[in-house]
């Protein structure tokens, strides 16, 4: 009966696993291997900055309605269009699942239209009531809702621009390699397919000129 030979060390047992991989990891980077992963990456990270913008806008809403609320509380039906719009907008649930669901993308991208068109007849409104157009509170609530406005068309625009480069890798050469070799369950990211006219930033006159 031949005599059992001793087990190695559970180091030296892995040693020649790593050098291989200490040897391969340079050359797959060098080949794009970390492409998808880079893009994708970035993709998500300009989405959270839509969100973030989005967010931002939803937070001003509740001051911007008992603001005017204060000076048109008839204008009843208005501010509950506004209210029920935001309350739509931010209930819907987004994961990162959300950027290859058409459904819940397309979903998500209404309700946010659906608010800026409601804050835009809103802001429309505001044309009635001359105290309220020079009203302190009023007004800067106002520049910080254009800001927003400008913001999450900055926003859209970078998301846009990085879904672009990150759907590009899982169709183009070489990275479509590494994304059938390596990446199978990566899936392109949904972009935004609302109509412009609806995701223009809400339009302010004040009989001054300078408004929009």
């Amino acid at each position: 009966m031949a005599a059992r030979r001793p087990a190695l060390p559970f180091a030296l047992r892995t040693m020649p696993a790593l050098l291989i991989m200490a040897l391969l990891l340079p050359l797959l980077a060098g080949c794009g291997y970390n492409t998808i992963p880079t893009a994708e990456e970035n993709a998500k990270a300009a989405w959270s900055e839509v969100l973030n913008q989005y967010q931002r806008r939803a937070d001003l809403i509740p001051n911007l309605v008992e603001t005017v609320k204060g000076y048109a509380s008839h204008e009843k039906d208005v501010l509950e269009g506004v209210v029920e719009a935001r309350a739509k907008a931010t209930q819907v649930t987004v994961t990162p699942e959300t950027l290859s669901d058409p459904n819940a993308f397309k979903a998500f991208q209404e309700n946010q239209a659906g608010l800026t068109s409601a804050l835009s007849r809103l802001l429309a409104v505001v044309e009635n009531y001359p105290d309220l157009k020079a009203n302190q509170n009023f007004l800067a609530l106002q520049a910080q809702l254009e800001g927003t406005e400008n913001r999450i068309a900055v926003a859209r625009r970078d998301y846009i621009q990085a879904v672009r480069d990150y759907n590009l890798t899982l169709r183009t050469f070489p990275s479509v390699i590494w994304a059938t070799l390596w990446f199978r369950s990566n899936q392109p990211f949904q972009n935004f397919t609302v109509d412009e006219d609806k995701m223009q930033a809400p339009q302010v006159n004040f009989g001054t000129g300078q408004g929009g």
